[in-house]
């Protein structure tokens, strides 16, 4: 594991879970390697489930086909999208499995600074991206949450914690579409 990445886990898992009842319900949607999960079980947290497009995911698939991976409507406490977000849009996916006023914790570059990860990668000190960031986005233009709180770690990355609304407004799917463009 690169240097800077082996870090920035230790730190997350510091940040945003210190907070989480060891009974929450968990989804990491782009769990990879499953180095989360790993860390969250030996520290107490059982109710785990990843989801990646391979293995060793416990849910192997695209969040866009959440239902036919077998996955329920509002039934996770907890969210977790770490570097995901500039791969794949999926602000409505992530909403519809949330609970209400469940928590969404997300990491991604910040679009002005990912020319700086590009270069952290190709020297080695930084993970190496699995697909292009073609869906980078400010935490302050996320869609269909409300941010509790957000930093900017080492001038390149943004980490957030955001929480579903208690009551979301209905949303016909055209409104929906237009406000996660």
């Amino acid at each position: 594991m690169p240097l800077l990445s082996d870090f920035a886990q230790q730190q997350k898992i510091k940040y945003f879970f210190k907070d989480i009842p060891k009974d929450a319900q968990i989804l990491e949607v782009g769990s990879g390697t499953g180095w989360l999960g790993k860390s969250l079980q030996a520290d107490g947290w059982h109710n785990y489930k990843g989801l990646d497009l391979f293995p060793p995911a416990d849910f192997v698939g695209e969040i866009q086909n959440w239902k036919q991976l077998g996955l329920k409507e509002n039934s996770f406490d907890v969210i977790v999208a770490f570097e995901l977000i500039e791969h794949v849009h999926c602000f409505h996916e992530l909403h519809a499995l949330l609970k209400p006023g469940g928590s969404l914790f997300l990491t991604s570059p910040l679009p002005h600074m990912d020319w700086l990860c590009h270069s952290l990668e190709a020297l080695g000190l930084n993970q190496k991206r699995s697909s292009p960031h073609d869906h980078l986005i400010y935490f302050e233009d996320i869609p269909l949450f409300e941010r509790v709180e957000m930093k900017i770690v080492g001038c390149m990355a943004q980490w957030g914690k955001f929480q579903k609304p208690l009551k979301s407004a209905h949303l016909h799917n055209s409104n929906l579409e237009q406000l996660i463009r």
